[in-house]
C-alpha cells in the first residue's frame, strides 16, 4: 500500500534532501522546521562523488556545480619553514559517463538550491514549528509542535517521522531520553573561522591539512569568491571571550604571512565541542533518524556530511521500496538501522579519528610520516611501489532487498 504522508523533522540539507528525493517519487511529504527561515550561516561544504550522485538523482546537482567549483584537491603540509607538501591526492576529473566529480559549495548555499526546488514541486515546510513531544498509535506516527512565541500548538501525523533535527534532536531525545546519546567528547577545542585572505603567493592548495603538536589547523577555500574556513585547534576549557582574544594571534602563527588583522577580514568566528557519537538505534517503530541526529564525528575529512547524505539516500531507497510494494516495511527499514550504524561504526567512527589524530599526535612532520599507517601508505604510493587506493565509501545499494519487480513473497 502506498505511503500516506511522511513527516521530516528539521530543515537542514539532510533534510531538505530527503523531503526533494521524496517529493520526486511522489510520496506525500511535510518538512517541519523550528526556526523561522533556513541557516544562512557559510559553512564549508565539500560533496564527495557518491554525494554527488544523491544531488543527481534529486535533480539539483547542475545548479550545485554552477555555483559551486571543482576543488583541485589536498594536501598534508608542515607548518614551519616554506610549508612543504608532505602528501597530496587531487580532485580526478569525472569520469564521461555517469561519474561525478568533488564539488564544494557552502551548506548555506546548498539548502537555497534544495528548498527552491522542493518548493517548486508543491512541497511544504512548516517554519517556526518546535517539536516538543513525540509518539505513535493505531493511526500511524504524530508529533505535537508549537508555534515559536505565540504558544500555539498542533498534532501532526504521518505514516512515519524522519528525525533530521540535528545534534541536539529533539525527536532522539524524545525517543532515547535527555542527554543518551552513546559516545564521548573530545577533549581537544575547535575553533572554526571563515575569513577572507590572498593565499595566492604561498603555493596553497584549495585544501590542506598541517600537520603540528600545537597549531595543527586546516584551510579550505569554500566559495569561488575566495572565502576560506580555517579550523583550528585550540586548549580546551577556555570560554568564547578566551578564544576570541586569541585568535589574532593564532591567526599569525598558523597563516602565511603572519598577518595582523587588518590584512584579513573575518567573517564567522565558531568554537565548538568535538563529539564521536552514534545512536544504538537509527529505528523506532515508525520513527527513523538520520545524519546528525543520528551520529557524529569530528569534522577532519568530511566525513559526518558524507554520511548524512548517505543516509538519506539508504533511506529514501528504503521509502520508495516500501511505497511501490517491493519489500516489507518492518524488514527494509531495521535493514536501514543496521547498515548505517554498521557504516558508522565500521568506516566513519574510526577514519575520522584517525584523520583528527594524525594532525597533533606526532612531535613532528617527519615522525608522522614515519609512524602514521596512512602517512606510509603515501609514501609507498609516491615512490611507485602501491597504488592509490580508491576512496572510502559510505553508499549502502538498498535495492537489493527489494523483490524483483512483478516478484512476490
Amino acid at each position: 500500500m502506498p505511503i500516506s504522508k511522511i513527516l521530516v523533522i528539521g530543515a537542514g540539507p539532510s533534510g531538505l534532501l530527503l523531503s526533494l528525493l521524496l517529493s520526486r517519487a511522489g510520496i506525500p511529504v511535510e518538512l517541519i522546521e523550528q526556526t523561522a527561515a533556513l541557516d544562512t550561516n557559510p559553512r564549508a561544504s565539500h560533496y564527495t562523488a557518491e554525494s554527488c550522485f544523491e544531488f543527481d538523482r534529486a535533480g539539483v546537482l547542475p545548479d550545485i556545480e554552477k555555483e559551486g567549483f571543482f576543488p583541485d584537491g589536498v594536501s598534508w603540509r608542515r607548518l614551519d619553514g616554506e610549508r612543504q607538501r608532505l602528501c597530496e591526492i587531487r580532485n580526478p576529473v569525472a569520469a564521461a559517463e555517469g561519474g561525478y566529480r568533488m564539488v564544494c559549495l557552502p551548506l548555506h548555499r546548498l539548502g537555497t538550491i534544495l528548498e527552491k526546488a522542493f518548493l517548486e514541486r508543491g512541497g511544504v515546510i512548516r517554519f517556526g514549528w518546535k517539536v516538543v513531544d513525540v509518539g505513535e498509535d493505531e493511526e500511524g506516527a504524530w508529533v505535537e509542535v508549537e508555534k515559536e512565541g505565540t504558544g500555539e500548538r498542533e498534532r501532526r501525523r504521518g505514516e512515519y517521522v524522519v528525525g533530521c533535527d540535528g545534534a541536539n534532536s529533539t525527536v532522539r531525545r524524545r525517543l532515547f531520553g535527555e542527554g543518551v546519546y552513546p559516545g564521548f567528547t573530545w577533549d581537544k577545542q575547535i575553533v572554526a573561522t571563515n575569513m577572507y585572505y590572498d593565499f595566492e603567493p604561498y603555493d596553497y592548495d584549495d585544501s590542506q591539512f598541517f600537520v603540528h603538536p600545537e597549531h595543527w589547523h586546516m584551510v579550505a577555500k569554500i566559495q569561488a569568491d575566495g572565502l576560506y574556513r580555517v579550523t583550528y585547534g585550540e586548549e580546551s576549557g577556555l570560554t568564547f571571550e578566551e578564544l576570541k582574544a586569541r585568535q589574532p594571534e593564532k591567526f599569525r602563527a598558523i597563516l602565511p604571512g603572519n598577518p595582523t588583522p587588518n590584512q584579513y577580514k573575518l567573517v564567522n568566528f565558531s568554537p565548538y565541542k568535538v563529539h564521536q557519537r552514534c545512536v544504538d538505534k537509527m529505528r523506532v517503530g515508525r520513527f527513523l533518524l538520520a545524519a546528525d541526529a543520528a551520529h557524529l564525528c569530528n569534522p577532519w575529512g568530511g566525513l559526518g556530511l558524507t554520511g548524512g547524505i548517505a543516509d538519506v539516500g539508504s533511506l529514501y531507497d528504503c521509502f520508495v521500496g516500501i511505497h511501490t510494494d517491493r519489500v516489507d516495511a518492518d524488514t527494509i527499514l531495521d535493514k536501514y538501522d543496521e547498515v548505517r550504524r554498521g557504516i558508522w561504526h565500521d568506516i566513519i567512527d574510526p577514519h575520522s579519528q584517525e584523520n583528527m589524530r594524525r594532525l597533533f599526535r606526532f612531535a613532528s612532520p617527519e615522525e608522522a610520516m614515519e609512524e602514521d599507517p596512512f602517512f606510509k601508505m603515501m609514501k609507498r604510493v609516491k615512490e611507485g611501489g602501491e597504488a592509490l587506493p580508491g576512496p572510502i565509501t559510505l553508499q549502502h545499494d538498498m535495492t537489493q532487498y527489494f523483490r524483483p519487480l512483478g516478484g512476490s513473497g
